[in-house]
């Protein structure tokens, strides 16, 4: 058996069938750092081509869902330039949106709390998406200079078409859990404090059915959502690197570190 728990920052708990996945960084809202990436890119495939897995939840520890890309550690790349990679500059994101599409095993997501960014992106790229209605939802790449390039352009026109889709990824407004639901960006909203257990209920649900059928239905659903991805992930990514070098996000990440508003120049 894998060593699903290899990360400190992701804890993973096998149970009746349902693999449960928490985003375990809760001092930092399960920001996306570390080892953080390339666990979760890995987990999707392992967990897949584990029989006794028939059902995945993701979820995060503490207040939060997931807060998206560390921008602290942003920052300090930007100031560092030993730090910054330019090789395979798309290969990260692209390949964790693509595992997650291809894992067969149904994923259900319980968002307890606010899902921002590449949070929002995991989230809504899960099968069915539990969400609190005290929790927000959005993708705030604009708001630090940056392209919604990680698989945000892929999932949002998807579920709320391509008009609402440019407005929320053009403006980083973030989305209540009830008028999330109201317009289809999730599936489900709960009580606060809920989102864990009506989605590992449900998450169980599926874990107890006919387990080929469901996979082979998600299977034709996400062939699009494939079909997508080959079309307009590469360039998303590649706008989104471009953007990093810009002085708007160099300004952003560092009035974020300095907990002031970023004033932005367009360059």
């Amino acid at each position: 058996m894998p060593d699903y728990n290899r990360s400190q920052f992701i804890a993973v708990d096998l149970k009746e069938g349902v693999a449960t996945i928490t985003m375990n960084r809760p001092d930092r809202l399960n920001a996306i750092g570390g080892d953080m990436h390339e666990t979760l890119e890995e987990l999707f495939v392992e967990l897949d081509h584990d029989p006794e897995v028939r059902a995945i939840l993701v979820t995060g520890a503490g207040r939060a869902f997931c807060a998206g890309g560390d921008v602290k550690d942003m920052d300090e790349r930007q100031r560092d330039p030993s730090r910054r990679r330019v090789a395979q500059p798309t290969r990260g994101g692209r390949v964790l949106v693509r595992n997650m599409l291809e894992c067969d095993t149904p994923i259900v997501a319980a968002v307890n709390g606010d899902a921002v960014g590449l949070g929002a992106t995991i989230a809504l790229l899960c099968d069915v998406v539990f969400m609190a209605e005290n929790a927000r939802i959005g993708d705030r790449h604009i708001s630090v200079g940056l392209v919604a390039g990680d698989g945000g352009a892929v999932i949002w026109p998807h579920l709320v078409g391509p008009s609402r889709a440019k407005h929320f990824l053009m403006t980083g407004d973030m989305i209540p859990g009830r008028e999330a639901e109201r317009i289809g960006l999730v599936s489900f909203v709960t009580p606060a404090g809920k989102a864990q257990e009506e989605g590992w209920k449900y998450a169980k649900r599926l874990a107890d059915g006919p387990v080929q059928a469901i996979k082979w239905t998600k299977y034709s659903v996400n062939k699009v959502l494939r079909d997508t991805l080959n079309l307009n992930m590469d360039i998303g990514l590649a706008l989104e690197g471009l953007s990093f070098m810009t002085d708007d996000h160099k300004e952003a990440a560092r009035a974020f570190v300095e907990k002031r508003a970023p004033t932005f120049k367009g360059r």
